[in-house]
């Protein structure tokens, strides 16, 4: 399936982190989502009960990473993946990508970052 929904670096801040002042302090994370669903039906019907609202997917996105704590910000991915694919039938796949730009690394960088992809079980 070609067609996709994206949710482009949705702008949280959040408390995750291995270290004590991660938790403490909190710093700003990036998300993206990228769904993979057929959106031919919504684009014949203009109906938004044919598709999935973006607004829907950036909601789940800030809910779980405000109000869950997690070390790994690969836990985080995991979890916002297994939520939209529970709540959402129509979304075959998903990628989930999450920028930690302060992330504490004694170097000078943009990001690190993790994006892992899940498909729906049959």
């Amino acid at each position: 399936m070609a067609d996709r929904i994206l949710v482009h670096r949705l702008a949280v801040f959040a408390r995750h982190g291995v270290l004590p002042e991660e938790e403490r302090l909190g710093q700003r994370f990036y998300i993206s989502l990228e769904c993979r669903l057929d959106l031919s039906e919504a684009g014949r019907s203009d109906d938004v009960a044919t598709t999935v609202s973006y607004a829907d997917l950036a909601q789940i996105a800030v809910e779980t990473a405000t109000e869950r704590r997690f070390a790994l910000i690969e836990a985080l991915a995991e979890a916002i993946a297994e939520t939209c694919l529970a709540r959402f039938s129509r979304i075959e796949a998903i990628r989930v990508r999450i920028d930690k730009p302060s992330a504490p690394i004694p170097a000078i960088l943009d990001y690190a970052a993790i994006e892992i992809e899940r498909e729906r079980r049959t």
